[in-house]
């Protein structure tokens, strides 16, 4: 069985991931593609969380077909991932084409999502269903009590901030701060994809892995969007009143984050499936398809293009400026604004990373890890 409305829900992830990052480094976006600056979330903090959701889901129907070299398979997968995350950071931070490994950051997106898949693969191939669940639900609840009741040296109980909470802490004690997080005022004593916070991630996926076993299990008819709803309804709300005491916030990926975040993801979920599975109203998302094929691909491609964008220079001396700026700049803020020329030039490289992913589908490059 494929799941083409999943491939759709991770083209349009993926879309906006490529959107929200290329927008982001001008500095000027409107809010919505902006992240929340502390608590709080904004349509971009549902991106990650979505893609967590996806993987989980697509595990649900990759798992079954594997008997033979399930476990070499999962952390062949995890390691190509980190490894590929370790890529990017270290690209990011130092000259182009040259890496420092003794500062590079440990860290981020793709390694979140290489723990998280392999936590959420082997849960699910060691415990029960009744036991996946009990699971994720201790793991939500423990995380909360720790984060809010366990005190931090030298700062105390729930404290909930960069450097003070308890996750911040338990990085620094097993990653030497030169390879922590040094912007966004973390000054490398935490990390927004730490290794303690990446716990209640892999409960993101898992809740992804067990939409997905449910959907297995259900007629192609509109009931099963209905399903999908009312389950993504009941987590929105017991985020939002979970968020009261523990609030909603993605750089530590607090539990009333997972509840709320994969309550949206199964509403988006189930808007796809309705329109994709059952109804067949397809043309529309072939575009979003294509991309979902090669969803790996493109983000890292993407983040390796900003970077060298970033990081390459045109004019000499005072006047020198990076190659990002000058066409943000010259050729969209020049005439269109500061706002919308950050816009616009993000929405023109979603639509070249469109057609390059349009040319690998003509030519049935796929490219999975």
């Amino acid at each position: 069985m494929r799941l083409f409305s999943l491939d759709v829900f991770r083209g349009i992830t993926i879309a906006a991931m490529i959107l929200v990052n290329m927008a982001g480094v001008a500095g000027k976006v409107y809010p919505p593609l902006a992240h929340a600056d502390w608590h709080g979330c904004t349509p971009t903090d549902l991106v990650f969380p979505f893609f967590l959701f996806i993987v989980g889901v697509a595990m649900s129907f990759s798992l079954s077909k594997y008997t033979a070299g399930v476990y070499r398979r999962i952390w062949r997968r995890t390691a190509i991932l980190f490894l590929l995350g370790l890529l990017l950071n270290g690209f990011w931070n130092q000259e182009i084409w040259t890496f420092d490994l003794s500062n590079i950051r440990i860290m981020g997106v793709l390694q979140r999502i290489s723990l998280t898949y392999l936590l959420a693969a082997l849960a699910v191939l060691k415990l029960p269903a009744k036991g996946q669940w009990i699971l994720a639900v201790v793991l939500l609840i423990g995380y909360w009590l720790i984060m809010m009741y366990v005190p931090v040296p030298d700062y105390g109980r729930g404290i909930l901030t960069r450097t003070g909470n308890f996750g911040a802490y338990i990085d620094r004690l097993i990653i030497p701060p030169d390879h922590l997080y040094a912007g966004d005022g973390y000054d490398n004593l935490g990390d927004p994809e730490g290794l303690f916070s990446t716990i209640p991630a892999a409960v993101s996926l898992l809740g992804g892995y067990f939409a997905g076993r449910w959907i297995r299990n259900q007629p192609v008819k509109t009931r099963t969007s209905v399903g999908l709803g009312l389950f993504g309804l009941g987590c929105l709300i017991i985020g939002g009143v979970w968020g009261l005491t523990f609030p909603i916030n993605k750089k530590l990926w607090t539990s009333s984050y997972v509840m709320f975040s994969t309550g949206w993801a199964l509403l988006f979920l189930a808007g796809c499936y309705e329109l994709i599975e059952v109804r067949l109203i397809r043309r529309w998302s072939k575009p979003f398809e294509i991309m979902g094929l090669n969803a790996i691909a493109l983000f890292t491609a993407s983040i390796l293009l900003i970077k060298i964008l970033v990081r390459t220079k045109i004019g000499t001396d005072e006047t020198t400026i990076s190659t990002y700026n000058w066409i943000y700049q010259n050729i969209f803020a020049s005439w269109a604004g500061a706002i919308n020329g950050s816009l616009l030039f993000a929405l023109v490289t979603l639509l070249f990373w469109l057609a390059v992913s349009y040319l690998m589908y003509r030519q049935q490059w796929f490219i999975k890890v």
